[in-house]
Parts: structure tokens; sequence; C-alpha cells
């Protein structure tokens, strides 16, 4: 079996769980805080913090997994990244108080302090921005170090920015963004694994693909097909079928985003159509 590291906990650990239960690659632990469990048919998973994930794959410990974009960035290990899982999305940015006259990088004073559990990334855009900085690591809530004198500027993570607005900060820059990704090793420790994780990212970005989407059918006039072919575009055009013993109907059926549904019926309401059918996808294959 092949050995997948995940989140142990937090919301990368949720989101992870759900993705693979989506796929039909369920977590099946005994107890909520067992550090292996099966996973699926094919794989195991072991649980580590998010931060050891790069660790893991790197050194063969993991066949592969799933991890931040700014977590395996920090840990500067040689990974390929087999897909972006598109949750967990967020921003390393740097950060000053309200207060501060700091709006630019460029106005950083050489010499300023800088807080953050991100050294590396820190420490590598500050000498490409060249600005010749002293980096302070901290494990946690970096957001009160410029408070308390211990930094002049922070580099930390931010979701909508909520957080270093309720502490008196404001953005000053984007270091980069990040998400889940699924990561490997650059060069794996069985040779056979590939194949079987071509499959699973498959599986994975088939529930991901259908996110967003709605398969919606509906019995629309024969006379009216060419108006109704410019509301349901659908991914190649929507699927037109003759209706036993209806000759003045054909079915049409069509993958349409979610965010159009509304639209979409209203128009095809308006062109005489019956038996509207909305229906959410569980996986969507390219």
């Amino acid at each position: 079996m092949l050995r997948i590291a995940l989140p142990n906990k937090g919301r990368l650990a949720d989101d992870a769980r759900e993705l693979f239960r989506d796929a039909g690659v369920d977590v099946r632990a005994r107890d909520e805080r067992a550090l292996t469990s099966t996973l699926g048919d094919l794989f195991e998973a072991i649980f580590v913090r998010a931060q050891d994930i790069p660790e893991f794959v790197a050194d063969g410990a993991a066949d592969a997994g799933v991890t931040g974009a700014d977590l395996i960035a920090e840990s500067d290990r040689a990974l390929n990244t087999l897909a972006d899982l598109e949750f967990g999305r967020c921003r390393l940015v740097v950060a000053a108080t309200d207060a501060s006259d700091i709006r630019a990088v460029e106005a950083i004073p050489h010499g300023a302090r800088v807080a953050t559990s991100f050294p590396r990334l820190a420490a590598r855009f500050f000498a490409t921005a060249r600005r010749t900085v002293e980096i302070v690591p901290v494990s946690g809530a970096s957001e009160i170090a410029p408070h308390i004198g211990i930094a002049d500027v922070i580099v930390d993570l931010v979701a909508t920015g909520s957080t270093l607005r309720v502490n008196g900060l404001h953005e000053v820059a984007t270091i980069l963004e990040s998400s889940a990704r699924m990561v490997t090793a650059s060069a794996p420790r069985r040779a056979d694994c590939g194949r079987v994780l071509d499959d699973l990212v498959g599986a994975l970005e088939s529930v991901l693909r259908a996110r967003g989407q709605r398969y919606l059918m509906a019995n629309v006039p024969r006379a009216r097909l060419t108006q109704v072919k410019r509301v349901l575009p659908g991914l190649n055009g929507p699927t037109v079928v003759d209706i036993m013993n209806s000759g003045e109907h054909v079915a049409v059926h069509a993958v349409v985003p979610a965010s159009s549904v509304y639209r979409i019926v209203a128009e095809l309401k308006a062109l005489d159509a019956e038996g509207i059918l909305v229906t959410r996808i569980e996986r969507l294959m390219p």
C-alpha cells in the first residue's frame, strides 16, 4: 500500500478528508486520534503536522503528502507538485502597524526586525528586495510582536485580512499565494507508485472539477432548439435526445455552472421548457 501523509488537525485536515472521501478514498480510522489509517483500498494514511509533511515526503517516509504551498516553499525540499487541491487558500504577506509610516517594502528601514514563523521565505524575500533586516523566528501569534517591541514588521499568513485589521495591522506586500497541494518526492521511494498516484490525482481532480457545476436536464420544444442551444452551451454543447412518442419535444442535457443555474432555468422556462431537473455532480472527468 502506498503511504499518504495528511495533516493531523485543523482546516487543512478537515478539507483533505472531505476531498478524499468524495473521491471514494475514505479515511477508515479506528479512532479519530489514530496516527495511521487505511485510505480506501490502495493507500495507508499517516497523520502528522502539516509543516512536517514536506520532510516526511522528501525523506521517503511517505510516498505522497497533502499540505500547504507555503509550508512546501518554507521547507526548501525538492518536491514535485502533483495537483493544486484548491482548498486552504491564503497569502503570505508582510504587514506593519497602522501607526507606522510603512506602506511599501522600500519604506522598511535597514536593520528592521521581522517576526515570522516563515524565516526562510522572509529572508529570501527581503534579500531579493535588497532590504537588510533581522529575522525574529516565532512559533505563532506574530500579530502581537510589533505592538510589544519585538519586531517592526511581521510576515504571516492571511486569508481575508480580518485578523490583521483587528490587531491594528495593514498589508505591505504579498510574498506568495498558497493553497493545499499534493506532492511527492523528486525521487520516489517506489518505482511503481507513479501510475497509482496519477489515478488518485485524477480521482481528486474529478471531484474538484465537479464542484461548482450542475447537471441540467429539460424537455424543450423542438422548434426552439436553436435558441435553447444558446442558453445551454454546456462543456461541448448540450446533448439532445429524442423522446419516445413525443415528436414536438426533445430532451436536452448539459453541465452548467452552479452560479448560472437561476438565470438558465428562467431562460429555459421562457422558451416553454418542461420537466426541468437540476442535480449535483459528484465527479466530472474531462
